[in-house]
């Protein structure tokens, strides 16, 4: 794990975090501790549920949590009777926002993108690094496996960050911690009108 230069984790099928490297550590430096959702534990409930996520996670909600979701949905789907996906579930069903996403956002982005999209695997997102060498910076997530790791039940997931010369090329939205607000809406959700 240290032989790659990039932010790298080891996860599961239920996001549980088996081990990160060196990199990964530091890119998630700045996380304040968490009862349940820290980067090192579990990465789906960090991206749905911890406060400084948006911090770190560029564009959170449209780039990082309703993919996720997306591809939450699916392994719920396949394996509707693990008890560690179905506790997540309950989670996002506590939590008005999420559930939102979940029922509204996820259907109405898989038919923008379709269901190939919610694949970590080439995904490029954006990161917000602490160390300011690198800044606002985009990432490919990479997803392996071997057969090692495979046997283990786990991926790697690595963030090969570009370049750090300055912006990344195109266009970042986003820019900061997302709160919920009363009234406040989820991107990603369409509105009744649309």
């Amino acid at each position: 794990m240290e032989a790659v230069p990039y932010p790298s984790f080891l996860v599961d099928h239920r996001w549980d975090v088996a081990l990160t490297n060196s990199a990964f550590d530091q890119l998630f430096q700045s996380v304040r501790p968490h009862p349940t959702a820290l980067p090192d534990d579990n990465f789906l409930r960090f991206v749905l549920f911890h406060p400084d996520a948006a911090a770190v996670l560029e564009d959170h909600e449209p780039a990082w949590c309703v993919p996720l979701l997306a591809r939450f949905a699916a392994a719920l789907a396949e394996t509707p009777e693990d008890e560690g996906l179905r506790s997540i579930r309950q989670e996002v069903a506590r939590d008005p926002f999420m559930e939102a996403a979940y029922r509204y956002g996820v259907p109405h982005w898989l038919s923008k993108h379709g269901a190939a999209a919610a694949e970590q695997d080439g995904a490029v997102r954006t990161v917000r690094h602490p160390d300011p060498r690198w800044g606002l910076v985009r990432c490919r997530m990479v997803a392996e496996s071997s057969r090692m790791l495979d046997e283990m039940g786990l991926t790697r997931v690595t963030l090969i960050l570009s370049a750090p010369q300055g912006a990344p090329v195109g266009p970042v939205r986003g820019g900061g911690a997302v709160t919920h607000q009363q009234g406040a809406r989820l991107r990603a959700v369409p509105s009744l009108g649309e």
